[in-house]
């Protein structure tokens, strides 16, 4: 990064204007200049600028501090501990806008964005996308390529996937200008697959997976490869080669136990529980179902998941006892968490076998109809819009109520040929 951007950065970092900045020293017309790369300024000039901003040129003595910025930044790609990761970060951010280098500096900033989508703080990272936008013309290929990467991120975290993708294949497009670790491009890939898998292009997320797991297998990564053989499974379950899902599950459970990783090992018994669910045997969903809910040191996300995941299969072989008893544990769980807006999926699920259970039938239909139903089409969440549609008809049907029967039905059969056409 030339210097014209390593003074814009710090001028945006400190919320100045041009006019604050270029007062008493050059233009404003003449500051954006510089700022843009359009004029070469005097020694004198630049001196005078980043007296004002309180920096001083690099003077090339911050290979230390490089050091430690590689280490954060590998941090945020693996399983670190969320203290350390954070006590890192707020080191570096006491020492970066010391004197040193634009190039570590506009690194430091561009990671950030990853930063705040790792620890939660989605609004920080969306601000950081913006502060960073003004400045994202003068990004060299590599920063382009952290950057484009990043925002995918950010669009991921927001479920917005078609614009996740495009940022990736834009991060994609400057692999052949850069040589990066392989790591560094497996990650990418894998990161792809996901994206893929999101959108429901299976046999893209089957081929960036292998592409990923080549690498990851030859590194040693065994969590990656556990996580690629996750997409893998899914992808295959979706195109009912279920022999082969199983089998990579089974891969990712077992790499999850050699690296003693809950997560990894539950995510693979919450893809196994659904995938026997579909092919109707139910006791070996129940199994894999309720190893999750014992794990205490899952995320909640996850615990929940499983026991609303329960309810259905209780509630399908007629055992209502315990269909009560997962609904209970449902709704004790969900009440711990601050941000409800992330569960609500879970709540609709949780108080609609509730209702159904205890025959409450127009409590049952007003929530299902008047708000659940509303509220998956709304988040395009067409596999649940098919049970829940399917379920309500089937009790208006049992109920003698055929010309409602008939038309959630409809809705049930038009929502799964839509998905399956995705």
């Amino acid at each position: 990064m030339e210097i014209g951007a390593y003074i814009k950065l710090h001028r945006i970092k400190q919320e100045m204007t041009q006019a604050e900045l270029a007062e008493g020293i050059v233009s404003s017309a003449y500051l954006s200049k510089i700022e843009n790369e359009k004029t070469d300024a005097s020694l004198n000039v630049i001196s005078l600028l980043c007296t004002r901003l309180g920096i001083q040129l690099d003077n090339g003595s911050d290979e230390e501090v490089r050091e430690k910025l590689q280490k954060w930044y590998g941090m945020l790609s693996s399983d670190y501990d969320m203290n350390e990761m954070v006590q890192n970060y707020q080191e570096l951010n006491k020492v970066m806008y010391d004197n040193h280098s634009a190039d570590s500096l506009v690194m430091f900033e561009i990671h950030k964005v990853r930063y705040f989508l790792v620890i939660g703080k989605i609004d920080e990272a969306l601000r950081q996308v913006n502060k960073l936008t003004e400045m994202s013309d003068t990004f060299d290929t590599l920063h382009q390529f952290y950057w484009y990467k990043f925002k995918g991120n950010y669009s991921t975290a927001q479920n917005e996937f078609n614009q996740a993708m495009r940022m990736y294949e834009a991060a994609e497009e400057k692999l052949n200008q850069l040589e990066l670790p392989e790591e560094e491009v497996a990650d990418l890939q894998y990161t792809i697959a996901v994206t893929h898998s999101k959108l429901r292009n299976t046999l893209e997320a089957i081929d960036y997976a292998e592409k990923a797991i080549a690498t990851f297998r030859v590194t040693y990564n065994f969590s990656r490869c556990a996580q690629c053989h996750v997409v893998l499974g899914i992808s295959y379950r979706r195109i009912r080669m279920y022999d082969k899902a199983i089998k990579n599950y089974n891969l990712a459970k077992h790499l999850g136990e050699l690296k003693q990783n809950p997560q990894i090992i539950q995510l693979t018994n919450q893809n196994l529980g659904y995938l026997y669910s579909t092919v109707g045997e139910t006791e070996k969903a129940i199994y894999h179902y309720e190893e999750i809910i014992k794990e205490q040191e899952l995320f909640l996300f996850e615990r929940i998941l499983a026991a609303t995941s329960l309810i259905k299969e209780y509630y399908n072989i007629n055992n209502f006892d315990k269909a009560k008893e997962m609904v209970k544990m449902s709704l004790k769980l969900l009440h711990e968490p601050e941000d409800q807006d992330t569960f609500q999926l879970f709540f609709y699920i949780a108080y609609t076998y509730k209702y159904a259970i205890n025959q409450e039938a127009s409590k049952f239909e007003s929530l299902v109809i008047d708000e659940f139903i509303p509220y998956l089409k709304k988040h395009k969440d067409y596999a649940n819009l098919v049970i829940y549609a399917n379920m309500l008809a089937h009790h208006f049907e049992g109920n003698n109520r055929y010309k409602e029967s008939v038309k959630y039905y409809k809705l049930a059969n038009s929502t799964y040929e839509e998905l399956i056409s995705l």
